[in-house]
Formats: structure tokens, sequence, C-alpha cells
């Protein structure tokens, strides 16, 4: 009872905000841009009427009303996925509406193109030095590091990680820790594809993957699933030796589709020290050698 009690204020809340979200997305689109005639000097309002946004998403007017009204009707993705499209919704505010009108939200997306990092992002991963970070595309694709990723685990813009952490000897020769967490890596994947089961380019990733890796193919044949967070790693790198991090996997909310990778020494194991050393010009130059070969 006591549930029920609490769910009926928030439902008329959230009634009250999808009415307001709709009703100020609907003002903000003039005819011009919803490609209707402007309605000449009768029109009261720049904005659309409800009319109109009814005929374009292809849905009753009577219904757009009652939805705009908050009223308890049922609605689908398709049909909120043609409103969202009249009313030039972002996708945040897409996802809004979803959440508004009480149905699961789609999955983030970013308004930008998956290859672009902007600056911002980038200072942020050169702030972390001499720690590693780095930032992977939805393919872990590696699309930003800081020089510290560089020299301790190799990578290079547009390599792919999780194809490097099971196919490259170089990678496997360093990962200490490679058994203990190959199997969340795979468990991640597998979270990804249920998410984008129709995606190419996870289909591919995980068809290279099951083709080049026999340890991948009996970690996938297991079926686990996990979600990103943070793991330990070893690596044993070539000039300093014994390296411990807490690895931590982010994401930023104005770009969902990367995901930013920070290493943080582990404490009492002397590699933020190794660190700070690898990163000075002298060992840098002989640490990128060693990494090269």
């Amino acid at each position: 009872m006591a549930t029920a009690a609490r769910s009926r204020p928030d439902r008329t809340r959230r009634s009250q905000e999808l009415r307001t979200f709709l009703r100020s997305r609907r003002a903000r689109v003039s005819p011009a841009e919803a490609g209707l005639p402007d309605g000449g000097p009768r029109r009261r309002t720049p904005g659309l009427r409800r009319e109109e946004v009814a005929v374009l998403a292809g849905v009753g007017a009577s219904w757009y009303q009652w939805l705009e009204q908050g009223r308890d009707i049922t609605v689908s993705p398709q049909v909120l996925d043609a409103v969202a499209r009249v009313l030039r919704m972002s996708p945040a505010e897409r996802r809004h509406l979803y959440v508004l009108a009480g149905l699961n939200p789609p999955l983030p997306e970013s308004e930008y193109d998956r290859t672009y990092l902007c600056d911002g992002m980038q200072r942020l991963i050169d702030s972390w030095m001499p720690y590693p970070a780095h930032i992977m595309d939805p393919y872990y694709s590696a699309v930003g590091m800081n020089e510290a990723a560089r020299l301790v685990m190799g990578i290079e813009l547009q390599e792919n990680c999780i194809i490097n952490f099971f196919c490259d000897d170089r990678y496997r020769a360093r990962a200490v820790s490679w058994e203990e967490n190959a199997p969340s890596v795979v468990g991640e994947l597998r979270a990804s594809l249920a998410e984008w089961p129709e995606d190419e380019g996870f289909q591919l990733l995980l068809e290279e993957l099951l083709a080049n890796s026999a340890e991948f193919r009996e970690l996938w044949e297991q079926g686990n699933v996990c979600s990103a967070g943070q793991r330990r790693k070893e690596l044993d790198h070539p000039v300093v030796g014994a390296l411990h991090f807490e690895s931590t996997t982010l994401q930023v909310p104005t770009r969902p589709d990367l995901k930013l990778i920070l290493h943080n020494p582990l404490p009492g194991t002397g590699t933020a020290e190794k660190l700070q050393r690898l990163t000075e010009p002298e060992v840098r130059r002989a640490g990128m050698h060693q990494v090269a070969g």
C-alpha cells in the first residue's frame, strides 16, 4: 500500500512534466521547419499546433492531445519516435520523452561522429598524466590516449584494444593478470552485443575474435555477461618492470558512444613512482623503443 501511495504522486508529477515538456518542444518548432505553410497572421503562436503535430506524426489528433495532457494512454516506441522526429528532439530529449511516457528509454546516442574526439576529452586524459588513460569507441578501438597509455600498454590510435588483448603477443607478454581479467572482458562484449544485436560493427568484431583466438572462443561459449566497471591489472613493462593498476571504465554523458578508461596506480606497489620515471624524456625514448620492438 505504501508503495502504491508513493507511485501516484510520482505519476502525477511525471504527467505534469510530460505536458510541459511537449508543449515547450512544440512551441519551438516553426511550421516552416516542419515543412508546413506558416499560417499567416491568423496564427497566434509561432510553434506548431497540436493538430499539426498529430498529422505529421501519423497519429490521431485526440490521441496526441491526450498524450500532451499526460493521460494514462497506451504508447509505443514507434509513435514516440514519430513525435520526437516531428518536434526535432535531440537524442537526450528523445530519451527524456520515453521516460516521461513510462517506457524504457532507448540507448543513449551521441550527436557526434564516433571518431570525433573534442579537445576537451583529450585535455581530460592528458591531465591524467603520468598515469595511463585512453578512450575507446563502441567497438573497442582506441580513438584517444595520453602518452602514458602509449608507453605502458603499447597501443596506438585506431588499434582495437580487445583484438590486442586476445591476439597481440606483445600485449600478452606484458599482461600478467590476463587470465584473471579475460572472462570479464568477454562478458562486457556480450553485454554490448545484446544492446546492439543488429549492429554490423559488433558482428564483424565478434567474427574476427572467434576466428583468431581459441581462448576467446572457449570463454564466449561459457555465456557469461558483466558490466564494465573496475578491475585490477598487473603489467610487466620491459623498462620499469611490474606495474599494478586499478582500471576504471567511465562514460561521459555527452559522449555515451565512448568509453573513458583511467588507470590508477595501486598504493604500495611503487607503480606511481615508476610511471613518473617512465615519462621522463630519456626513459620515455627508451620505453617507446622497447614497446615498438
